[in-house]
């Protein structure tokens, strides 16, 4: 096997990094109010028991987590174009659990101090807070209806239950928000001994509801309303892959780009309740948009059957996968299976001189690449189609490792590197990367679960 030499050329860094302003934004803002806590808290002065304070402060933290996490998922366009649906989704799952300890070491502290304080049992001293106190029944409803949604959100349980069934458990999120505030609201500290608490409080909870509603609500149908979409046609391009186009109003005003996705509902019977990801296949010309995907599953088989005329009610777009966070003057588009869809589209938008590698098991699995040629043609860009079984190797060592990676595309160092493909795939790609020293800031990854 041939040895590369494999050397990192110096080269300069443009000066704008979306990712990482919106990433240092996010941190400013929760430290910010971390301090804002901690001083409401200090200036609230202790409770008559230590571990009573303690529990207390656990409360403060596990309501402004709360209150976090609910921004993480409000789909903000801002947010979600610099960081992606993927990354924000991954930060909420890890404040979750988060968010977890920090509810159980409240109830834990509060309760034993209590008990403490009245000599008796932490299941007697629960009974005798929940039926004395105002909101602290309420409290209990809440940090159940929580322990139930980070239950089912552990990976071993998320893999085994429907997505439906999840998100309609993880709805429950809200009612827990709404009874977790009334209780601090009732009996919180910083609410009935501080207006200016009273005032943050407030505050945060309604920009934080107020995100959702709009993110997740208000924008999704002023949209639709807006463009009024249809399904145009639905061509197949393989045995197992079809094309949905859709047609609507002033899409020359959609802020849809290359790369991005929608949460696509086709309003026909038996299907408009169900949601699913589809990457853009095509560059947004202003005229029409198009979805591609592998007929697997109830949901993607179903597109075939879809008819010209039928509305669709589409969410977002949403992604950062996209030629926004472009550093370098050329790029390299690695594509795995239906992961193509994006790279197809990115191709038609992304600046500078591109090499695309294609990766399938076998050439009658690549579709779309006689257009990939031809926008290739068109721009002077390379297209390259590999294949063979996931176990393939060249003269390089594995189909998309290091030292393959590097033999075919020299100058790798110099491009932004775009990877779209099945887990597998993908995971090889990064390891490769990593092994060549690529800076960070020039991989952008996205995850197979919302580009197919």
């Amino acid at each position: 096997m041939t040895t590369l030499r494999l050397t990192r050329p110096r080269t300069h860094q443009p000066p704008t990094n979306h990712r990482a302003v919106a990433r240092a934004g996010l941190y400013l803002v929760m430290g910010a109010n971390i301090g804002i806590v901690t001083a409401l808290f200090a200036v609230a002065g202790p409770s008559v028991n230590p571990l009573i304070t303690v529990g207390r402060l656990f409360g403060l933290y596990a309501a402004l987590v709360m209150a976090f996490q609910l921004l993480l998922v409000a789909r903000l366009g801002w947010l979600d174009r610099r960081l992606g649906m993927d990354r924000l989704t991954s930060l909420h799952r890890l404040t979750g659990f988060g968010l977890v300890w920090l509810l159980v070491g409240h109830v834990v502290f509060v309760v034993a101090g209590y008990a403490d304080l009245t000599s008796s049992g932490p299941v007697d001293e629960l009974v005798t807070l929940a039926t004395t106190i105002e909101g602290v029944l309420r409290a209990i409803v809440a940090f159940a209806l929580i322990m139930i949604v980070g239950a089912v959100s552990a990976r071993y349980a998320r893999k085994r239950l429907a997505y439906e069934t999840w998100h309609f458990i993880h709805l429950y999120t809200y009612l827990a928000v709404v009874l977790a505030f009334t209780h601090q609201v009732a009996a919180g500290s910083s609410f009935v001994g501080s207006l200016f608490g009273q005032v943050y409080w407030w505050t945060l909870w309604g920009a934080a509801l107020g995100a959702v509603l709009l993110g997740r609500a208000v924008l999704p149908l002023w949209r639709n309303f807006r463009h009024r979409l249809r399904v145009s046609a639905v061509v197949p391009e393989s045995d197992n892959v079809v094309s949905v186009y859709m047609t609507g109003q002033d899409l020359d005003r959609l802020a849809a780009r290359a790369g991005q996705f929608f949460l696509w509902r086709f309003l026909t019977r038996g299907r408009w309740w169900q949601a699913h990801p589809y990457s853009l296949s095509a560059a947004p010309d202003g005229k029409s948009l198009r979805l591609t995907a592998k007929a697997v599953g109830d949901g993607s088989a179903g597109l075939r059957d879809l008819k010209p005329g039928t509305r669709v009610f589409a969410e977002g777009p949403y992604g950062a996968f996209t030629t926004m966070h472009q550093r370098r003057a050329s790029a390299l588009l690695i594509a795995g299976g239906v992961g193509i869809t994006p790279i197809r589209a990115l191709l038609e938008e992304i600046r500078g001189h591109v090499i695309v590698l294609y990766r399938v098991n076998k050439r009658d699995d690549a579709v779309l690449v006689r257009e990939l040629v031809d926008i290739a043609r068109t721009r002077g860009a390379l297209v390259h189609v590999l294949t063979g079984p996931p176990s393939a190797r060249d003269e390089n060592g594995p189909l998309l490792g290091a030292q393959s990676l590097a033999g075919m595309v020299r100058d790798i160092w110099d491009r932004d590197v775009f990877v779209c493909g099945p887990p597998p795939m993908t995971d090889v790609v990064l390891k490769g990367l990593r092994e060549l020293g690529v800076p960070k800031d020039q991989i952008h990854a996205e995850r197979f679960s919302l580009a197919s």
